[in-house]
């Protein structure tokens, strides 16, 4: 069965890092380029982050970009987003999610969001 778990998200003030941890069982993360999005009140998800199979070429939304990082442990089963310098505009529960499309063996970005039940982590960024 195919399973995400995803932590790491607090309360943290502007200015303030945090890591997320995306972890994988059921399929092997390896083989998917994976998203992270971001799901703001009365919002729709949004992709902030994806690292895709080709060497772990990344791409990241403008909001993001130069703060975040995405990480792949494929040893791990596990997708990781560095943020720094978070902004209010940050808060709200991070999702990660499989995918891409899939081009001479590898998968690329970008992900499109699916809905596979998982319960995200909360991120607020507040004073």
């Amino acid at each position: 069965q195919l399973q995400f778990v995803e932590s790491g998200g607090g309360l943290v003030q502007p200015g303030g890092s945090l890591t997320l941890s995306c972890v994988a069982s059921g399929f092997n993360l390896g083989y998917w380029a994976v998203g992270w999005f971001r799901l703001a009140p009365g919002q729709k998800h949004e992709g902030v982050a994806c690292i895709s199979t080709r060497d772990g070429a990344s791409t990241y939304a403008d909001s993001v970009k130069g703060r975040f990082t995405i990480t792949k442990d494929n040893v791990k089963n596990t997708v990781y987003l560095h943020m720094n310098n978070l902004k209010p505009e940050d808060t709200g529960s991070y999702f990660c999610a499989p995918g891409g499309k899939y081009s001479n063996g590898n998968y690329d970005c970008p992900v499109t969001w699916a809905d596979y039940g998982s319960q995200g982590t909360q991120v607020t960024v507040a004073s």
